[in-house]
C-alpha cells in the first residue's frame, strides 16, 4: 500500500468516530436546528466577541505595500506575546524564542517534526486530545499511550517512567486537560520534570517535553497554573487563541522555547525549518498584526464558571455522577449505561448532543461543552433527566 494511504487508514483508524460525527451522524444532520441543544464541541454559539472583531477589522486595511507578504514571526506578534508571558506568569521570554503557528495543531506538528527522528517514540497521555496520537504517527514515531489515574485523572509518574525506553523522544502533556479539566500541579510538574532529567541521562540524550496549553487561561476557581516551561529546560510550550477567544476557526498560537534550553539557537533554526517544511504554518499577516489586541481578549470567564456550576448542581440533582473540571469548556460526567454510545442516543432522541466518552478514550463517561449558550442549557435538563431515568430503569430491567 503507498504511503499517504497508509498514513489515511492509519489516520482513519484513531479518529475515525469524531470524523463520523462531524460528516454522518445524527449531530451533523440535525446540529444546527433551532431546538437543539449542542454540547458536542467546543465551538462558539454566540456572536464573536466584539474586541476580536474590531482587532482584525483595525488590521485589514493595507498600511504599506507589502502588508499582505510572506510573514513569520512578525515583532508586532512577538514582542506582545513576550510582554504577556512576563507580566502574567512571570516568565522572561526572549521574543525571538517564540514562534507564531497557525494555532496549537500546527504547533505541536511543528514541535514534533522539529525534535523527533523517524521511529522515535512519542509518549502520550491518555484520554488524549483527538489528534495527538495521529499527529505522532504523522512524524513517523511511534505514540506510546500512558493513561491517567483512573480516579483521580491526574498523571500517573509511575506509568510514565515505565513507559519510557531508550528511543523515547518526547512527551506530550496537556494541562489544563482536555476532556477531564484537570490542572496539574507544580509538585507533579516537578516531579516529572525530575524523573524526565534522570531518563534523559540514562538514555544520553533529551527527551523533550511538549506542554500543549491550549486551555491555560480557561481556569475555575482561582486556581493556580503551572507550567513545564518554568522547571524543565527541554519544554516546548505551544498555545493557541483558539479557546480564549472561542474562535477556533482563526488560526493564531505560537511555540514558546524556554531561556535556559541547551542548544536552542539550534531549536530555533530547526522549528523555523519545520515550519516551512510542514506547508508554511506561519498564521496570517492579520492575525500577528492583531495580536497586541488579542492578547488582552479573553471570552467571559466569570460566565464560563457559572455555566459549570449550573449545569454540575442540576446533574448532580438528576443523580449523575461528575467532578468539578478545574479548567477547560468541559464537563466529564458518568454514563448511566456502561455502553456510553448507547447513552448518547438516549440523548440525541432529547435532541441533546454530547459527546460519547469512547471516542475521548474514557469509556464509560460522556463529555459536555461548556461554550453551549444558556438557552441550550436552559432546554437541556428536561432531555438529560429523561434519558437518565430511561438508563437506569433500563439497567435494572
Amino acid at each position: 500500500m503507498p504511503a499517504l494511504a497508509q498514513r489515511t487508514t492509519q489516520f482513519i483508524n484513531i479518529v475515525g468516530g469524531v470524523l463520523g460525527i462531524i460528516s454522518d451522524s445524527e449531530y451533523s444532520r440535525h446540529a444546527s436546528e433551532p431546538d437543539v441543544s449542542d454540547f458536542m464541541f467546543g465551538n462558539p454559539h454566540e456572536m464573536p466577541l466584539p474586541q476580536l472583531v474590531s482587532a482584525m477589522q483595525r488590521q485589514i486595511t493595507p498600511q504599506r505595500k507589502n502588508w499582505f507578504a510572506y510573514r513569520i514571526n512578525e515583532p508586532e506578534a512577538i514582542y506582545p506575546v513576550a510582554d504577556a508571558l512576563h507580566e502574567r506568569y512571570g516568565w522572561q521570554v526572549d521574543p525571538h524564542d517564540i514562534l507564531m503557528t497557525t494555532g496549537g495543531f500546527a504547533g505541536i506538528t511543528i514541535a514534533l517534526f522539529g525534535i523527533t527522528d523517524p521511529g522515535d517514540e512519542v509518549i502520550f497521555v491518555s484520554p488524549p486530545w483527538f489528534f495527538h496520537e495521529p499527529i505522532i504517527a504523522g512524524a513517523s514515531c511511534t505514540p506510546v499511550r500512558v493513561k491517567v489515574n483512573p480516579q483521580t485523572f491526574d498523571l500517573d509518574l509511575e506509568a510514565i517512567s515505565a513507559a519510557i525506553t531508550p528511543r523515547t523522544r518526547a512527551i506530550i502533556i496537556n494541562s489544563p486537560h482536555n476532556p477531564t479539566g484537570v490542572v496539574y500541579s507544580e509538585t507533579v510538574l516537578r516531579d516529572l520534570a525530575a524523573l524526565l532529567t534522570q531518563a534523559s541521562e540514562r538514555n544520553g540524550r533529551p527527551i523533550y517535553a511538549i506542554s500543549d496549553e491550549a486551555y491555560r487561561r480557561i481556569l475555575f476557581d482561582d486556581v493556580p497554573y503551572a507550567s513545564l516551561y518554568t522547571l524543565y529546560p527541554n519544554t516546548l510550550v505551544v498555545y493557541t487563541y483558539g479557546k480564549q477567544l472561542l474562535a477556533p476557526g482563526q488560526r493564531v498560537g505560537y511555540i514558546a522555547i524556554p531561556s535556559n534550553m541547551p542548544e536552542r539557537d539550534s531549536m530555533r533554526n530547526a522549528l523555523l525549518a519545520a515550519q516551512l517544511m510542514t506547508g508554511y504554518t506561519q498564521p496570517n499577516a492579520i492575525m500577528q498584526y492583531a495580536m497586541s489586541d488579542l492578547e488582552k481578549t479573553c471570552i467571559d470567564l466569570e460566565h464560563l464558571q457559572y455555566k459549570r456550576d449550573w449545569m454540575l448542581r442540576e446533574l448532580r440533582d438528576i443523580g449523575y455522577d461528575v467532578h468539578a473540571p478545574q479548567g477547560t469548556f468541559y464537563l466529564l460526567p458518568r454514563s448511566p449505561l456502561a455502553d456510553d454510545l448507547a447513552f448518547c442516543k438516549l440523548l440525541d432522541a432529547q435532541r441533546i448532543y454530547c459527546l460519547p466518552g469512547s471516542y475521548t478514550e474514557t469509556p464509560g463517561y460522556f463529555r459536555i461543552s461548556l461554550t453551549a449558550n444558556d438557552a441550550m442549557i436552559e432546554r437541556s435538563f428536561a432531555g438529560l433527566k429523561t434519558a437518565f431515568e430511561q438508563a437506569t430503569a433500563t439497567r435494572y430491567e
